[in-house]
């Protein structure tokens, strides 16, 4: 566990919009963000929900069933998403070592290990030597969302150490998924990066709840999104409603007492930062620990299988899992 002498450090959330389906020109602009936030003197930078190449909110207005509309759309998106790894994930992993800066990155990353035609809405961690850490698959993509992302697996549910703090993410309404913060709560986290497309009430509020539930620092970035970034080539914003801020943004800083640092950051791009002192999250778990003396282990019992699920196995691969269910099952009291 991180050590109670720990300094206080500065994050930022980024609040930015990619350059609309051109995933070349939008890590070019994530990199500049990073050397940006780095020049300010913040350790961590937590990028948007799907940032590169774009969040597809298209899925929220074109009907399903247009699919002379849809798949030019997800070809496209295809063709920009990320492979990890990769030479986006390179130029990223050098803009974070030369800033000295811990990066959360939202991309839409294809399943180059299977078909290669599928996306999983995911989360890069890069820390500060350039090192990829973590690559979490969305659990459970949100309603339309479906339509674009496969789900991911409890493989990469995890926490990230950091040279700052333990680092926990969830993507967008993963957060309203009380299980796996639970799960992330239990491994420990102490800041907590929560990318997102969503915005206003009762997100911020649900914000401002998981920092006190769990007494971590959480760290939010939204894309504000105006309909003029969607270039006029692409029919599909006749769907798109007269508004000219599709999304607002609403990125925010929350103290582990539920207290707003920074933000809500509304309707522009902007980088908001904060201090955050270790202190603020060890104290106050004296009172409330839902991970330690607050949890009922005697109770509840929560499993969590971070068992990859590949497409293909092998047979030997198989016969592994299955004498690791079976040493389960006999080290169970209760199996019969």
């Amino acid at each position: 566990m991180p050590a109670p002498t720990r300094k206080p450090f500065v994050v930022a959330a980024v609040q930015a919009a990619p350059v609309f389906l051109d995933l070349d020109a939008s890590v070019a602009k994530a990199c500049d963000l990073i050397r940006e936030v780095g020049a300010h003197g913040a350790s961590l930078a937590v990028f948007p929900e799907g940032f590169l190449p774009t969040y597809p909110l298209w899925s929220w207005f074109v009907p399903p069933y247009a699919s002379r509309e849809l798949r030019p759309l997800y070809a496209e998106l295809l063709d920009n998403a990320v492979e990890v790894p990769g030479p986006v994930v390179e130029r990223l992993a050098h803009a974070a070592r030369d800033a000295g800066v811990n990066v959360v990155m939202g991309i839409n990353e294809v399943n180059r290990e299977a078909s290669g035609g599928s996306l999983y809405n995911s989360l890069l961690v890069i820390d500060a030597e350039g090192r990829l850490r973590s690559c979490h698959r969305k659990l459970m993509p949100t309603v339309a969302e479906r339509l674009v992302h496969a789900s991911g697996d409890g493989s990469t549910l995890e926490v990230v150490e950091l040279e700052q703090a333990r680092l926990g993410a969830l993507i967008c309404w993963e957060n309203y998924m009380p299980l796996a913060r639970f799960a992330l709560y239990a491994e420990g986290a102490e800041v907590w990066a929560a990318p997102t497309w969503d915005r206003g009430e009762p997100w911020l509020s649900t914000l401002r709840h998981i920092a006190k539930e769990g007494r971590v620092a959480v760290v939010s970035a939204c894309i504000p999104f105006h309909r003029d970034l969607i270039p006029d080539r692409y029919a599909f914003k006749r769907h798109l409603p007269d508004a000219a801020w599709l999304n607002p943004g609403d990125s925010a800083i929350v103290d582990p007492d539920g207290k707003m640092l920074a933000g809500p950051l509304h309707e522009e791009e902007g980088i908001l930062y904060a201090e955050i002192d270790p202190a603020s999250w060890r104290g106050p778990r004296y009172q409330l620990d839902v991970a330690g003396h607050y949890g009922r282990p005697d109770v509840f019992d929560l499993r969590v299988d971070r068992r990859p699920r590949p497409m293909v196995r092998s047979s030997a691969d198989v016969d592994a899992v299955l004498a690791v269910e079976d040493v389960d099952h006999d080290s169970d009291p209760t199996s019969t």
